[in-house]
């Protein structure tokens, strides 16, 4: 019995559907609408500090869905709402990607973030998760987490580090001496 040749493509590309989603966990198919089963939700919605300032935040990432996810990378990310600001996000966080170990259906893992605030406005942080594909298999969307807004004040200090009364005292005290030289030199004279 022979099959039209459509027909078997059609029955080869089930089979090989079939085969493929049981190992695929933590990935979905190119043709899936259904959203990730993975969820991130951060342990605060803002904050406010100076520039210089360590901060620190929990995201919990969870799995929503049915069956184990393994092989997700979280990323930390940061942006500036402030026009005309550069973000070099490896200056705020050197620890920024965390290659996760797999979570069961239904639990949740924890990851901590400490960023340094290195530029003054008005800034977002967040944080992705993308499961890693399986040999041949298309990687799940990204999942985002709720971004983080970061209010960073320019602190302008005219004292660094206590350095103003020996910048002005030094040259001073130079000032003073010199001039006291002089008047014994013309006293002598």
């Amino acid at each position: 019995m022979s099959f039209p040749r459509s027909l078997r493509l059609a029955l080869i590309a089930l089979l090989a559907a079939a085969l493929i989603a049981p190992g695929a966990v933590g990935v979905a198919s190119a043709a899936s609408t259904e959203s990730p089963p993975v969820g991130i939700a951060l342990s605060r919605p803002s904050t406010s500090v100076g520039i210089g300032d360590s901060f620190s935040f929990t995201s919990t990432i969870t799995n929503a869905g049915s069956l184990p996810v393994s092989g997700l990378v979280a990323h930390l990310n940061v942006l500036s709402f402030t026009h005309g600001v550069y973000v070099d996000p490896e200056d705020w966080s050197s620890n920024r990607t965390r290659y996760l170990d797999p979570i069961p259906p239904g639990h949740s893992t924890t990851v901590d973030w400490t960023v340094k605030a290195v530029n003054g406005g008005d800034f977002g942080i967040y944080v992705a998760a993308l499961g890693t594909p399986a040999a041949g298999a298309v990687p799940i969307e990204p999942t985002v987490s709720p971004a983080l807004v970061a209010h960073v004040t320019e602190q302008r200090n005219v004292n660094p580090q206590g350095v103003v009364p020996l910048a002005l005292g030094v040259p001073a005290a130079v000032a003073a001496a010199m001039g006291a030289l002089r008047l014994r030199m013309r006293r002598r004279s």
